[in-house]
């Protein structure tokens, strides 16, 4: 199994449109073969000191059956599009790609 956390900067300005498209594009990823999860998060404020937060970072969190089926997320017609439409949204990604320990 591997796992994913996609750390996605984004435009305070355009914050709330980015959550509406990649929430309409869930059902679709969860739809592709080998995905067991796929959802995304927000950093949720607390009095913990230790706790880093930013706004206008949505981290997205993934399960998929084996690398190859992440591979092939990546270029599926759906992300394509996604990816399309917030280019211009979209200040940084960062990308962990985990196994189980």
């Amino acid at each position: 199994m591997i796992n994913v956390i996609a750390s996605i900067t984004v435009k305070a300005s355009e914050r709330d449109t980015f959550i509406e498209i990649l929430k309409a594009n869930i059902p679709k990823v969860l739809e592709e073969e080998g995905c067991l999860e796929y959802s995304a998060t927000m950093d949720f404020q607390t009095e913990l000191p230790i706790q880093q937060t930013n706004a206008n970072v949505v981290t997205v969190i993934e399960k998929w059956e084996s690398f190859s089926h992440l591979e092939a997320h990546f270029t599926a017609p759906h992300m394509l599009e996604y990816k399309a439409k917030v280019e211009d949204m979209v200040e940084d990604v960062s990308l962990k790609i985990l196994k189980d320990a």
